[in-house]
This record gives C-alpha cells, sequence and structure tokens, in this order.
C-alpha cells in the first residue's frame, strides 16, 4: 500500500503540519514563496507573538547589553586602544560562528517529523518564506537564552577582565549581522559593498543554497570553499 503524499495547507498554521512532509520536507521547504505577508505559525496568539519580531528590536535590545559589558572591562583597567581590540576580535569570532552555524546546523537534513518541524522554526521558515520581515531577524527570547552558553564559552578562552569586552564584540557582531540581513532582503542598494551583498544573499536563496552561507561577508565561503560560481549570481531585487 503507498502513502499518499501529505500536502501543506498554507492557510493554516504551519508549524504542525511541516514534520508530516517526511523525507519530502527539504525539498518544499527550499522552493521560496516571495511574499511580504508571512504565514501563520501557531493557532496560539501567544506563541505566534514570539515569533515575529521587527528589525529594530535587535539594536535597541542588545547595544544597551554590548555598551554594558565593554563598560565592565574597562572598569577592570583595560585601556580603550585595548578594549577596542578585544571587541573587534569578539566581532572576528562572531563571523566564524555566523558561517559555522548557517552551514552546518541551519542547513542540517531532517526528515523525521520533530526534525522538520524544528528545522522550519530555526531556519526553514526563512528559505520558505525569504521576504516575511517579522521573521528575519532572531527573536530576543531565543537570544537571550542562547547568550547564556556564549558567555560561558567566551569565559574559557579569555581572562576574567577581557571578558565582558568579548562578550560584548561577539553580541555587537550579532547585531551587525541581523541588521545587515534585514537590509539584505529589504533594503535596496544601489552599488557598492551591501549591493554586492545582497547579490551575493540572494543567490543563497534563490539559486544555490548549498552555497554562500556568509551573510556580512563571503570570508569563511572562500576559506572553506563554499563560494558559489560566479556565473550563477542573482540579480538584485
Amino acid at each position: 500500500m503507498v502513502a499518499q503524499e501529505y500536502t501543506v495547507d498554507l492557510n493554516k498554521p504551519l508549524v504542525f503540519q511541516v514534520g508530516h512532509l517526511g523525507e519530502a520536507y527539504q525539498e518544499w521547504v527550499h522552493q521560496p514563496i516571495v511574499s511580504k505577508e508571512g504565514p501563520r505559525f501557531f493557532a496560539s496568539d501567544f506563541w505566534e507573538s514570539l515569533t515575529r519580531t521587527v528589525w529594530w528590536a535587535i539594536p535597541s535590545i542588545w547595544l544597551p547589553v554590548v555598551c554594558f559589558s565593554v563598560s565592565r572591562s574597562m572598569k577592570m583597567g583595560h585601556t580603550l586602544d585595548h578594549v577596542a581590540l578585544i571587541v573587534v576580535t569578539g566581532i572576528f569570532i562572531w563571523t566564524l560562528m555566523e558561517y559555522t552555524l548557517h552551514r552546518f546546523l541551519f542547513h542540517i537534513n531532517t526528515k523525521s517529523y520533530w526534525a522538520n518541524t524544528a528545522h522550519y522554526l530555526l531556519h526553514g521558515c526563512h528559505h520558505k518564506h525569504p521576504m516575511d520581515g517579522l521573521r528575519l531577524v532572531f527573536p530576543p527570547a531565543a537570544t537571550a537564552i542562547l547568550l547564556f552558553p556564549f558567555w560561558n564559552f567566551v569565559k574559557l578562552i579569555s581572562t576574567p577582565t577581557s571578558a565582558p569586552a568579548l562578550f560584548g564584540g561577539g553580541l555587537l557582531g550579532y547585531v551587525m549581522y541581523d541588521c545587515t540581513h534585514y537590509y539584505l532582503h529589504h533594503g535596496q542598494p544601489a552599488k557598492g559593498v551591501t549591493h554586492n551583498l545582497k547579490r551575493y544573499h540572494l543567490n543563497h536563496h534563490f539559486r544555490i543554497q548549498d552555497k554562500g552561507f556568509g551573510i556580512t561577508s563571503a570570508l569563511w565561503d572562500r576559506v572553506f570553499g563554499t563560494l558559489p560560481p560566479n556565473k550563477a549570481t542573482v540579480k538584485s531585487k
């Protein structure tokens, strides 16, 4: 007896539907629907509200934390020049985390019900509805939870006095990433670096989705050999 292929109803909350796609989920989720109107995720208004975030909430919430963290290292005796170097190091560390998370976690292949469901919430929804402006940046509640292991990681690789500034630099890198990501989808750069980044990122969404994992730069794609071929670049919209 052949099982009937599952069909997702886009007019109903999606999160608990997508898991039923099984092995067909990967193909489905990488066929983007280009619309600024995002789908409903949950039947519950409360859980639905947690999935929607305006882009300006990210700098508004996290930049004060960055400033506080950096100021702690300065109060512990570090000079401004030294703190600036630590912050830049934190940003650099973030760029590698950005690439690694995007390539190995956000693009993991799934086929079971709960793995598909988790992947859709984490990143699949963005590939399915890439222009959904309220689901482009990471929800602050989820970020707050993930900052705890990040802080513990920073403490392992730095000194007690430099850890706050390094943490602040990494968090600043994240803020830059999320704001850049939003701009690449909804901004209209005419030329220059941002124009090239937009073309590069749209290529990842609409042409070769297993290449071009960098958002703020193509640095780590160059290092690890995941640059898309030039001929596959899509025009920015």
